[in-house]
């Protein structure tokens, strides 16, 4: 049996990191980002003037000129115009500042007869106001983006300014969620007294989906040895990622080990010094397929997911691992056995912002119905037993 540090460590070092692809802007939004993307020009790339109004020289406003000609009219796209000395441009927002203007006077400040511009005899205009300098934003070649990032629809805003049609990104991994037991029964269908509703696998599809990981389908396999090696072997040829609910414990219905010894699958480690979860199984198929075989409590399915499943999906991905969190408890907690203990919790805040950590008991790691009403749980290292209110603990949000 290994601790919580090492399981993390010697998945990171077994799983290989995904291939990258090239794919189009358009389909890039929760990808994970593996070029570098650049300025293709200074942003703006111009004076970009940010009131619609009338742009002159500052210097005619200073010698106590307030009634200016309208020498031509410049909307946002259109080309650059001069301005004569003495006169005013007609502008629109978004517009590049015509040469020779440093001065705008917005709309609501002038009256216009004639085509001649007044501005009112209160208003006091200043240089360059209402001027978005040219460069201010960021300059040509700036790196804007760096890989590892995540892309978001600000990030889609960026890389199309910089001109870019596709980017290269992680390539998504195929994963497939395997649930095992003959007790196990869909939704919408009838159940008998002795069955239960499947609930670990659509569970895991979700948390996988809302971590952005989308190529995912989920089977359901009954325990019998022969079935089970069939279907995994498939599950193994099409797939980058295996997650799979139940059969590793010590029953003699738990198979999963010895089938996919049987593959090929080679065992990295069997057993955490955690709870819940202590029974979880991680190896690498013959093809670098990363095989997940996690208990069938539904608590420790889904601690174990969130603790070692997304993190290794995110290293392999080329995410940056995430800076520690931590809370305090806000009250004291007592685990006796010599485990790492993840424990439940809500997360409340006091008046000084500090993140507080309320336990959330389950009845037993099969009670998943108490995790609806937390944000995540919190690590206390397997060394203590007694853990004081104002503890700070490492936190994992679901």
């Amino acid at each position: 049996m290994i601790t919580t540090a090492e399981a993390s460590s010697a998945i990171r070092a077994a799983i290989p990191a995904f291939p990258d692809e090239l794919v189009s802007v358009d389909n890039a939004v929760g990808r994970i980002l593996r070029q570098t993307v650049v300025a293709e020009r200074d942003q703006p790339p111009f004076d970009r003037v940010m009131m619609d109004g009338i742009a002159l020289r500052f210097d005619d406003f200073q010698g106590g000129t307030r009634r200016f000609p309208i020498q031509a009219t410049q909307s946002a796209g259109d080309q650059q115009l001069t301005l004569e000395s003495g006169n005013c441009i007609e502008i629109m927002t978004g517009a590049s500042l015509p040469h020779g203007a440093d001065c705008i006077v917005p709309v609501e400040r002038i009256g216009v007869t004639n085509d001649v511009a007044e501005i009112d005899a209160a208003y006091a205009a200043e240089a360059r106001k209402f001027i978005h300098p040219r460069g201010s934003d960021h300059k040509q070649g700036t790196e804007l983006l760096r890989p590892g990032k995540r892309v978001s629809p600000m990030d889609i805003a960026i890389i199309n300014s910089c001109g870019l049609t596709d980017v290269t990104v992680s390539k998504a991994p195929s994963i497939r969620v395997i649930s095992t037991g003959n007790e196990l029964v869909p939704a919408g269908g009838p159940i008998e007294p002795h069955q239960i509703r499947m609930s670990n696998g659509p569970a895991v599809i979700a948390m996988l989906e809302q971590h952005g990981y989308h190529d995912s389908e989920h089977d359901h396999l009954i325990d019998e040895p022969a079935l089970l090696k069939e279907k995994i072997g498939e599950h193994l040829d099409s797939a980058d990622v295996l997650v799979l609910s139940g059969g590793v414990s010590m029953g003699k219905a738990d198979f999963i080990p010895q089938v996919l010894e049987e593959l090929g699958v080679k065992m990295v480690f069997h057993k955490i010094s955690q709870r819940p979860g202590k029974p979880m199984w991680f190896g690498m198929g013959p093809k670098k397929q990363s095989v997940f075989a996690l208990p069938g409590n539904p608590v420790s399915t889904l601690v174990c997911c969130r603790q070692y499943v997304l993190p290794a999906l995110n290293a392999a991905s080329g995410l940056p691992v995430p800076q520690p969190e931590f809370a305090a408890l806000t009250q004291s907690f007592t685990f006796k056995s010599q485990l790492t203990c993840f424990l439940p919790v809500r997360l409340l805040s006091n008046t000084g912002g500090q993140v507080l950590a309320m336990p959330v008991y389950t009845n037993t790691s099969g009670d998943f119905a108490a995790l609806s009403a937390t944000d995540g749980y919190i690590e206390l290292p397997l060394e203590g037993t007694t853990f004081p209110a104002g503890t700070a603990a490492t936190l994992h949000r679901w």
